[in-house]
């Protein structure tokens, strides 16, 4: 399991090369196929935040996948989700990946979209750790320790 090459741009119109652009040594990626997945994403934000604050190395980032589209609609799409998402640091941190989606979920070994799906995954795009779906405290304390091994 490999974060694939993926070039992309945030809502705050910042450019990355993934996953070499990733700003933390160990990077959480909360994958969404569905707007519906949103309340699924935001379970793990509290969590995700506590840990970038706990530990210089850790980021986290939100990956909504859509399918490659010409530039003129990724704009449209960007432009309602900004208009969606006011607050800057959000804005920051996600990552809208126009891309293909069946190889990305190959690359990263993800069967459906009907599910969110977590990737803890370094610069190199190497995954250290891997789950699906909203926070539970079985998943929370799998992901904090994970983390803490990582990070020690």
């Amino acid at each position: 399991m490999h974060f694939p090459t993926v070039a992309a741009q945030n809502l705050a119109r910042e450019t990355f090369d993934l996953p070499g652009d990733f700003e933390g040594d160990f990077n959480l990626c909360l994958i969404a196929f569905q707007r519906w997945h949103q309340p699924l994403i935001n379970s793990w934000i509290p969590l995700a935040r506590h840990l970038e604050e706990t530990h210089a190395r850790f980021r986290y980032y939100e990956f909504p996948v859509i399918r490659s589209v010409n530039p003129l609609y990724q704009s449209f799409i960007d432009q309602g989700m900004r208009a969606g998402i006011p607050d800057r640091v959000a804005r920051h941190k996600t990552i809208t990946l126009y891309t293909n989606k069946a190889a990305f979920r190959q690359a990263l070994e993800i069967s459906d979209e009907d599910e969110i799906h977590l990737r803890l995954v370094d610069r190199a795009g190497a995954v250290h750790w891997s789950e699906t779906g909203a926070l539970t405290q079985a998943t929370a304390n799998s992901l904090t320790e994970a983390v803490e091994r990582l990070l020690v």
